[in-house]
């Protein structure tokens, strides 16, 4: 291949880069202004006030509750946790009112006698065994735990004051329960944070979840709640009021379903929340620490290995940006508009990611030509195109400030430092599950199954909390 040759190629290659930095650097400052709003109103919230974190008094959460409140497990393959969840939270929630309804299937005799054990003889739980084999989906169990629930609020002649909704490897803080009994009280939906616990084994692929959901559950969901949007159901650690359920469980009879839950949706937690959000009572986001100054929170260990990891964040995708653009649609007030862009931007995410690691790939082959054969054929950027690359930058430097801060004040400096390492690796598992989403999704448009895509687990936080209450 001749010098001429050559040089035209990296000229091809040059163009192709200065055309992939023009579009990932526009997105990069979309999102920056997105984030900055978001980090703007979150900041007024803080000096005005209405962001502060409130502290329980001492004993909080022992106290009788008022009614009876159903937490759902649905349960499949989980073997390895169930026993340990259940043990757990009866230890934790010591209140009579308690009934923890426990969703296994005919053909998961290992997760039911696990479930046994964890139960023992307390009489508050319920252990159901779903008629057909497993895997259906998540929002099919719960409906089946819901339908459970229903029979015995009939034979006990009194109806639940509201439903909680936990999942199967879940360590529940003592006072959860009670703060979302009295939330209750004055609105239909009720969402605790959600607390990632840094696994020893897994401080890379594990530890990015611990970043995302601490700087998600502590500025944005927090503005969120403050702007008055529909606020989306973790799916762990959320309250329900009874009627609300109610209403929902009867749109969705005569619609042809079977319960609350959308049994042909992938994230069917998020969409309750967003639903009931709209309607009644509202929503609201409770952000609390007990006497102790630790966060009332729902903590679980999340994937470890990079598939896992990749298989739940292609559900989220799935289900939030493409089903819940089809399921929800849009809606037009403008902060709901504004929150519904941010949580349906995964696949655009996953694009503009790819892109500008392309564009660092393509930059390095240039370099190295350079280098090598002392041919130069970078081309000259535009001012606009340099303002914006200037302005992404900055950018990167501020969202990682941001996350370090919000990630060091929960979890200590160490994991501050490593926040900031760690954002490749959730750049890469995004990238893996947006295109994963999207053929999953083409395949749901002709005819393919929805099926319960879940992680598998085998740690549990709580096991040593146990060793110290039974020792």
């Amino acid at each position: 291949m001749t010098q001429e040759w050559i040089t035209q190629l990296l000229i091809a290659l040059a163009t192709c880069e200065r055309e992939l930095l023009i579009f990932a650097a526009f997105w990069f400052v979309v999102g920056l202004i997105d984030e900055l709003a978001i980090d703007l109103t979150y900041l007024w919230l803080r000096l005005t006030g209405r962001a502060r974190t409130q502290r329980l008094p001492q004993g909080y959460g022992a106290d009788p509750l008022h009614g009876p409140v159903a937490v759902l497990i649905p349960a499949y393959r989980e073997a390895g946790v169930i026993g340990a969840t259940i043990a757990h939270a009866l230890a934790a929630w010591p209140q009579r009112e308690l009934r923890l309804y426990v969703g296994c299937y005919r053909n998961d005799s290992v997760t039911l006698a696990a479930a046994m054990e964890g139960a023992g003889w307390d009489p508050r739980v319920r252990l159901v065994v779903h008629g057909v084999a497993g895997p259906t989906t998540k929002a099919d169990c719960l409906n089946r735990l819901y339908r459970a629930m229903c029979d015995d609020e009939v034979r006990a002649g009194q109806p639940f004051r509201g439903v909680v909704l936990q999942d199967a490897e879940d360590m529940v803080h003592p006072a959860a329960l009670q703060a979302i009994d009295a939330a209750l009280g004055a609105v239909d939906f009720v969402q605790l944070p959600v607390r990632p616990l840094i696994q020893a084994d897994s401080r890379w692929i594990g530890g990015h979840y611990a970043d995302e959901f601490t700087e998600s559950h502590a500025k944005a969901l927090v503005v969120r709640n403050a702007l008055g949007a529909p606020l989306p159901a973790a799916g762990v650690g959320c309250g329900f009021s009874r009627g609300a359920m109610q209403r929902l469980a009867e749109r969705r009879l005569d619609e042809g379903g079977e319960g609350p839950f959308a049994p042909e949706c992938l994230t069917e937690d998020y969409e309750l929340g967003i639903e009931l959000s709209r309607e009644g009572r509202g929503s609201a986001f409770l952000r609390l620490r007990d006497a102790q100054g630790d966060l009332v929170a729902t903590s679980s260990y999340f994937p470890a290995t990079l598939a896992s990891a990749v298989r739940q964040k292609t559900r989220w995708v799935h289900g939030i940006a493409f089903q819940g653009w089809d399921r929800l649609g849009w809606q037009f007030r403008p902060v709901e508009l504004w929150m519904a862009l941010r949580d349906r931007r995964g696949p655009l995410t996953a694009l503009v990611l790819g892109a500008a690691y392309l564009l660092l790939a393509i930059d390095a082959v240039l370099f190295l030509c350079d280098w090598a054969l002392g041919i130069d054929a970078v081309l000259a950027l535009s001012g606009p195109v340099r303002v914006m690359l200037i302005a992404s930058s900055l950018g990167f430097v501020w969202r990682a400030a941001s996350r370090a801060l919000f990630t060091g004040r929960e979890y200590g400096a160490v994991e501050a430092l490593r926040s900031v390492l760690r954002i490749p690796v959730g750049n890469v598992i995004a990238i893996m599950a947006g295109r994963r989403a999207l053929l999953a999704y083409l395949r749901s448009l002709v005819g393919g199954q929805v099926v319960w895509d879940k992680t598998e687990h085998a740690g549990h936080p709580a096991r040593a909390v146990l060793q110290e209450v039974r020792a």
